[in-house]
């Protein structure tokens, strides 16, 4: 435990404690206390589509992601640094079943024509 008795001062610029400014108190190996400055802890890369945090990506603070090489940013799969596996699954079946159903419509409309083209000779075929 850490005297409480002993004043320390800042070692930075800013003299207020904000969020941007936590200390933590250390001790040298001289014997003195100093303060340490302590980093905000970073919020980490979420799904753009759910929330959720991503799976295998650091949680670091945006300069820091800056310096990373692009294969330590993103997951190698499609959408792999912005959005999860389960978003990227459902937009795969979304994808699918829309384009099945415009080949459900196009058939459809196939099948309508072609009674229309039999129906239609019957019919001139009676006026005449």
């Amino acid at each position: 435990m850490v005297a409480t008795g002993t004043r320390l001062t800042y070692r930075r610029q800013c003299r207020y404690n904000t969020k941007s400014n936590m200390q933590r108190i250390l001790h040298t190996p001289g014997g003195k206390l100093v303060y340490q400055s302590i980093q905000k802890k970073a919020k980490g890369p979420a799904c753009g589509d759910c929330g959720k945090a991503l799976i295998g990506l650091p949680r670091l603070r945006p300069m820091e992601y800056r310096r990373l090489k692009n294969r330590e940013k993103r997951v190698s799969r499609a959408y792999g640094g912005s959005r999860c596996a389960h978003c990227v699954r459902n937009r795969v079946v979304r994808a699918f079943l829309i384009e099945e159903q415009k080949c459900v419509k196009q058939v459809l409309a196939d099948k309508l024509s072609q009674v229309k083209k039999e129906k239609e000779p019957a019919s001139k075929k009676s006026k005449k």
